[in-house]
């Protein structure tokens, strides 16, 4: 389901004027566009991948964004933010208006947002040190780096990662705003144009996603949202015709990149 309560909606629970939204994603769908496979190496969980939730609540100074995947975060190369195989990018449209934001995405994603569903504020939630991923992209995606907010927290419970946004680096979240949520892999060596991201390859290895191309062009997401958001099987299917609209090429003047839709959970999809 997609629930908002905001500006004094019908909130079942909290305070009066609560913001809180609920977006859901099937399970087993891991794949991007059909095609992609996991690492050989075990400490990728089959799963650790698959997003199927995420929930924005509105916490008086912060806002809570809660990621869900189908398998238990895990801290197999130990590391001090108590997670460490994840990376995930939130981009939010915070005004829903044709030519306003930006319609690329950070370095290596390798995907595309549409000129009226441009993005504002991106949220990264990586494992790595919250000075390094503010140098990362400021480093390799300059002229995206005033969106960037990174957490002040982000802490493992299950499988859920629970980051804490400070609303003033954000700003309060309204019925209106659009997300997307992009399922990668934390890279702590990264390609020279990638920001904290694992490649995906046309064949898999120990720390390599398969399934896609050697150049650059395809999407290096694992798992998205699709509109509606409601966890229906026909989001499987969808995804995979959305992230199948690339072309990857040696040439980079060639290379199609595949468009990501937003969704808008206070509007109907």
């Amino acid at each position: 389901m997609v629930s908002v309560y905001a500006m004094g909606g019908p909130a079942p629970q909290g305070p009066a004027g609560a913001y809180r939204v609920t977006m859901l994603d099937p399970i087993g769908d891991d794949d991007g566009p059909g095609t992609y496979t996991y690492p050989t190496d075990p400490v990728y969980v089959r799963g650790s991948f698959d997003l199927t939730k995420v929930d924005i609540e509105d916490a008086g100074d912060n806002v809570i964004f809660k990621v869900s995947v189908n398998a238990p975060i895990s801290n197999p190369w130990g590391m001090a933010s108590g997670f460490s195989v994840q990376m995930i990018e939130i981009y939010i449209d915070t005004d829903h208006q044709a030519g306003s934001g930006f319609t690329n995405t950070m370095a290596g994603i390798d995907v595309l947002f549409s000129s009226d569903e441009g993005w504002e504020k991106c949220v990264i939630i990586s494992p790595q040190p919250i000075s390094r991923v503010k140098g990362e992209v400021t480093g390799k995606s300059p002229d995206l780096a005033s969106g960037l907010v990174v957490p002040v927290t982000t802490v493992p419970s299950a499988g859920t990662l629970i980051a804490t946004v400070r609303k003033a680096d954000l700003g309060a979240p309204q019925p209106g705003w659009g997300y997307q949520v992009l399922m990668q892999s934390n890279e702590g060596f990264p390609e020279r144009d990638v920001i904290l991201s694992r490649m995906v390859n046309e064949y898999n290895g120990q720390h390599r996603f398969g399934g896609g191309s050697d150049w650059r062009g395809d999407p290096q997401v694992m798992d998205i949202l699709v509109p509606p958001a409601k966890g229906g099987a026909d989001e499987i299917s969808k995804q995979h015709e959305i992230l199948s609209k690339y072309h990857a090429d040696e040439d980079a003047a060639k290379i199609v990149y595949a468009v990501v839709p937003m969704v808008y959970p206070g509007a109907s999809q």
